[in-house]
């Protein structure tokens, strides 16, 4: 029941003031003792609920999906394990696990994307797991995405072989560890917006991915902007507001 429900119910005089109050108070809350659904989220903000999975149970994890299929809301958990997917394709018949991702999904129904889409690059194939949590990110959330990978400064040749692909996206997502140069290589390269992606990946001075953070952060490459070391998912959500504009 939304908000015009609730004050049309208590207009005409089916619901009492404080049962309206109440009600109009726990909106869009599911109160599930250790968890609390935010299931307003996608109205609100255009990003829907999601499950983060590490550092829950997996029973947890199965009660909470279970919980928003029931709802009828789509499902995106990132971070999942293989004990968590068992546990919950026995609730949600058809839900896809991604296992380099680390993700699960489910939607109850697709939704056309248009023609503006979102490039994912990653540097190398050590950063395919961030890459991949992005790409299904991004469309979970309704965005046609192109993928491109294995195209680093080691070997930037690569890189140009699938220009035309990279240079005609609306939104440009770059995941790379080691000393993190491939986002300011593309920043300085296209008129669209770039978002970084540190990762983990890198021998012992790259201190699991601050080199790369901080080489992204002092980009001189205008256009470039920053999520957190391995945060696939943060740079798809921005991407995807960005490209709805």
């Amino acid at each position: 029941m939304d908000f015009r429900d609730i004050l049309e119910k208590y207009k005409v005089g089916e619901i009492e003031l404080e049962d309206a109050m109440s009600q109009l108070k726990n909106q869009g809350i599911e109160d599930m003792g250790f968890a609390n659904l935010d299931l307003a989220r996608s109205k609100r903000t255009g990003i829907p609920e999601v499950i983060y999975a590490s550092g829950k149970t997996t029973e947890q994890v199965r009660l909470i999906v279970e919980r928003m299929y029931s709802k009828g809301l789509d499902i995106l958990a990132t971070r999942v394990n293989e004990e968590m997917y068992e546990a919950v394709k026995t609730v949600v018949p058809g839900i896809v696990y991604n296992q380099l991702a680390r993700t699960i999904c489910f939607k109850h129904t697709e939704e056309e994307c248009g023609d503006n889409y979102i490039a994912v690059i990653s540097a190398g194939t050590s950063d395919l797991p961030v890459a991949e949590e992005a790409a299904v990110t991004a469309r979970f959330l309704n965005n046609k995405v192109v993928t491109v990978y294995d195209v680093g400064v080691a070997g930037i040749h690569r890189l140009f072989h699938k220009w035309d692909i990279i240079r005609n996206a609306r939104v440009i997502i770059v995941v790379a560890g080691m000393e993190g140069a491939l986002a300011s290589v593309v920043g300085g390269l296209v008129d669209k917006p770039v978002i970084g992606v540190p990762t983990s990946i890198g021998y012992g001075a790259s201190f699991q991915g601050l080199a790369a953070l901080l080489s992204m952060l002092n980009s001189c490459a205008s256009g470039v902007s920053v999520v957190n070391i391995d945060n696939g998912f943060g740079a798809a959500c921005q991407a995807s507001l960005i490209n709805k504009l």
